[in-house]
């Protein structure tokens, strides 16, 4: 069994639907915990390290053989968090495969968030991913003015074309990618010419071989 830690519940059909056209028979455990996104964005991620780490020790018990952490914002802290002391199974955050594919791409590198707190650590994993391939990277940030709004407000439509209209607008760029696991869809909107990278097929694909093979 993979368990899957979102901290929106939008993510439930949209990793169910990806699992029954890539992983069939994979099984699934979603643990929506929201309120660790709305502290990590108050306070800070290591303010909710004992939190998450909790949350996986819980996960484990109740039989998880490997944990996906889909929230961009305590993707690392989920990572750390199970390194400090253990819980037993691998641990992945699900933008990692993302941010390797961008590094591949190109060193061009532009990021796009709906949320500030994600940028900082997207950038890092980046960061980390090139330095892990030897690869030179320039990353460029960039936050799309009111998508954050559209989304708590429940207007799922109108924050993709948000997204999709930023990824329209980048120039000079060897690849785009959107940062957290919700924009994923803005990727079938956009017109960009070059290749926008999401995280949740790549990230699940990684879980379920994390899961299987224990």
């Amino acid at each position: 069994m993979l368990a899957l830690l979102h901290t929106s519940p939008v993510h439930v059909p949209v990793f169910d639907a990806l699992r029954d056209e890539d992983h069939p028979g994979l099984e699934l455990r979603h643990l929506v915990h929201a309120e660790l996104l709305d502290r990590a964005r108050r306070e800070g991620t290591e303010a909710v390290t004992g939190s998450v780490r909790a949350v996986l020790r819980g996960a484990v018990a109740d039989g998880a053989r490997a944990v996906l952490c889909t929230c961009s914002t305590i993707g690392g802290v989920a990572e750390a968090a199970a390194g400090v002391g253990g819980v037993g199974v691998p641990v992945l955050r699900v933008d990692r495969p993302m941010a390797a594919a961008a590094v591949a791409a190109g060193p061009r590198v532009v990021v796009l968030a709906a949320l500030e707190s994600t940028l900082t650590p997207t950038v890092a994993l980046i960061d980390e991913e090139a330095r892990r391939a030897g690869r030179p990277v320039e990353v460029r940030t960039r936050l799309v003015d009111g998508a954050w709004r559209r989304f708590e407000a429940g207007d799922l439509e109108g924050y993709l074309r948000l997204v999709a209209a930023a990824a329209d607008s980048v120039a000079a760029a060897d690849t785009i990618v959107l940062a957290q696991a919700s924009m994923a869809p803005a990727g079938q909107l956009t017109r960009a010419t070059v290749p926008v990278l999401a995280s949740p097929a790549s990230g699940l694909a990684a879980g379920a071989e994390a899961a299987r093979f224990r």
